[in-house]
C-alpha cells in the first residue's frame, strides 16, 4: 500500500477537529497556562503533544489515565519509560507516604540506601553505587569521573543518541564532520571539541576514532531508543568492550531506556560488563532518582585521585541526591514492582504487541516494519531494521506518525511522545495490547480507504 499524502493530511485534519471538540477542559487549562508557563507547559517538550494543545491529567493508576474532560486512556508511553512501573504503584506509594511522614532529606544516608545499593550490585554486576535525581545527571557525573581518572578530555557517543540533557552528547554527525546536534540550545562550545561521534555499529569508526587516544569514556546506550529502537548487531558489544579496553577508554552503558529488557537491564540479559553504568526514571516508581554503578577497578582509581576534603565541590552530587524519599521510593519498586515476576508477564505481552501489529502490516502489504527490546515495543515505517542512527533519523516521517499518534490518542491510546512506541507495564493486560491492535487496524484502513 502506497500512502496517499493528500488523503493523510486530510485525515489528520478530522483528527486534530476530534481532539479540539473531546477536550475543552485541557484546552481551556492550555489557554489559561499560556499566561504563566513558557510555550503553556511546565516542560518544553510538552509543546509536541500530538494535539494542538496538550492533554492536562487529573489522576492515574495501573495501565490508565483519566484527563480533565473524565476521559479513560490505556497509557502505553508511561511517561517515556518514568512510569514503566505503571502509575502510582502501591509498593512504591505506600513507602513514599510513610518516607514523607518520617522526613524526605536530610543530607544523610538512611538504611534504604544500603539495599539499594546492595540489589543494583546483584542486578548489574557492579560493586559500588551513588545516587542522583536523573539520569542526566548519572551521565554527567560518570563522565566528569572518566575525564578525572582518565585524565583525558573528550567521550565518544554513538551518532543520534540520547543521554538526557548532557551537553557533550548532543552532537552528529554532518558528512562525517562533528558538530551541534539540530535543534540544540546555546552549546557551550561545538560539541566537537568535547566529542567524537560515530555510527551504532560501524566498528571501523570507532576503532579509528578510540586510536586517537584522546577518549575518556564511550557513553552508550546497549541498543538506541530515543531515534527509535537499533539492535546492536552480532559481536558489536563485544567488540565494543575489547576496543575501550585496548584503548584505555572507560566503557559507560546507560540503562535509562533499556531496563525494558529485564529486570537486571540489557546489561545481565546479555551479558555485558561496563566500568560504570546509568540508570533513571522508572527505578523509583515515577520519584525523580537515578543512579550510576561503579567497577572496582574503577571505584580504586576514583579513590586514588580524589581529595576527601574537596568532595563538596568537585561538580559531582547535588543537594537533594541520595534523599531519603528517593531511596525509599527505589527500595520498594526494586523490590515489589520491577520484579522478576513483572518482566515475565511484560516481555510477552510485548510480543503480542508485535504480533497483532505484524498482522496488520502484512495485512495491507505495508513497507513497515515492528521490532522489540524487552516490554518495549515499535513500528517503523520502512521495510527494515534501522542498523544505525542515520538510517533510523532518515526514515521519520513526521506528518504520518502525528496522524498515527493522534488517531490513538482520539480511541483512547497514549503511545509514547515522538515514536511509535509501546511501553508495557505490570498492570497492562491482553485486552489492553488487542485494543491497539484493533485502533492499529482501524487507522491504517482510513489510509487505505481512499
Amino acid at each position: 500500500m502506497t500512502i496517499d499524502r493528500a488523503r493523510l493530511r486530510t485525515l489528520l485534519a478530522r483528527e486534530q477537529e476530534e481532539f479540539q471538540a473531546a477536550h475543552p477542559n485541557s484546552r481551556a487549562l492550555f489557554e489559561r497556562a499560556r499566561k504563566s508557563l513558557l510555550g503553556g507547559v511546565p516542560m518544553n517538550w510538552m509543546v509536541r503533544s500530538p494535539g494542538s494543545f496538550p492533554i492536562f491529567v487529573r489522576e492515574a493508576s495501573g495501565a490508565r489515565f483519566t484527563d480533565v474532560d473524565g476521559r479513560s486512556y490505556l497509557d502505553l508511553g508511561l511517561g517515556d519509560t518514568g512510569a514503566m512501573t505503571g502509575h502510582a504503584p502501591a509498593a512504591s506509594v505506600a513507602a513514599i507516604a510513610e518516607r514523607a511522614r518520617r522526613g524526605i532529606t536530610f543530607m544523610l544516608p538512611t538504611e534504604d540506601a544500603i539495599w539499594v545499593g546492595e540489589e543494583l550490585a546483584r542486578r548489574f554486576g557492579l560493586p559500588f553505587w551513588q545516587t542522583t535525581l536523573t539520569a542526566t545527571d548519572a551521565n554527567r557525573f560518570a563522565i566528569r569521573l572518566a575525564r578525572h581518572v582518565t585524565k583525558r578530555k573528550k567521550i565518544l557517543v554513538f551518532n543520534w543518541c540520547y543521554h538526557g540533557t548532557v551537553d557533550e552528547t548532543f552532537a552528529t554527525l554532518s558528512r562525517g564532520v562533528v558538530g551541534p546536534r539540530s535543534g540544540n540550545l546555546g552549546p557551550p562550545v561545538n560539541p566537537s571539541e568535547t566529542t567524537r561521534v560515530v555510527e551504532f555499529n560501524d566498528l571501523p569508526a570507532l576503532e579509528a576514532a578510540l586510536a586517537h587516544g584522546d577518549v575518556a569514556c564511550v557513553l552508550a546506550e546497549p541498543a538506541l531508543t530515543n531515534i527509535g529502537i537499533v539492535h546492536p548487531e552480532p559481536g558489536f558489544h563485544a567488540a565494543l568492550r575489547e576496543m575501550t579496553r585496548r584503548a584505555g577508554t572507560l566503557l559507560v552503558i546507560d540503562e535509562t531506556h533499556t531496563i525494558s529488557a529485564g529486570p537486571g537491564g540489557y546489561t545481565r540479559a546479555h551479558g555485558l560488563a561496563p566500568d560504570i553504568l546509568t540508570i533513571g526514571k522508572p527505578i523509583a516508581g515515577g520519584m525523580p532518582a537515578a543512579v550510576y554503578g561503579l567497577s572496582a577497578e574503577v571505584a580504586d582509581r576514583i579513590r586514588a585521585a580524589t581529595n576527601v576534603e574537596e568532595a563538596d565541590t568537585g561538580g559531582i552530587g547535588g543537594t537533594l541526591a541520595g534523599n531519603a524519599l528517593s531511596l525509599a521510593a527505589m527500595r520498594a519498586t526494586l523490590e515489589h514492582v520491577l520484579t522478576e515476576e513483572a518482566y515475565a508477564r511484560t516481555i510477552p505481552l510485548a510480543r503480542r504487541f508485535v504480533e497483532g501489529v505484524e498482522g496488520v502490516i502484512a495485512e495491507h502489504g505495508l513497507p513497515w516494519h515492528v521490532t522489540q527490546l524487552g516490554c518495549r515495543a515499535e513500528y517503523w515505517f520502512r521495510a527494515t531494521r534501522p542498523k544505525n542512527g542515520a538510517e533510523a533519523a532518515a526514515s521519520i516521517d513526521s506528518e504520518l506518525d502525528r496522524y498515527m499518534h493522534l488517531a490513538a490518542l482520539n480511541r483512547g491510546i497514549l503511545m509514547t511522545p515522538f515514536h511509535s512506541m509501546a511501553l508495557i507495564c505490570p498492570a497492562t493486560t491482553e485486552a489492553d495490547v488487542d485494543l491497539h491492535t484493533r485502533v492499529f487496524r482501524e487507522s491504517v484502513e482510513a489510509l487505505a480507504a481512499g
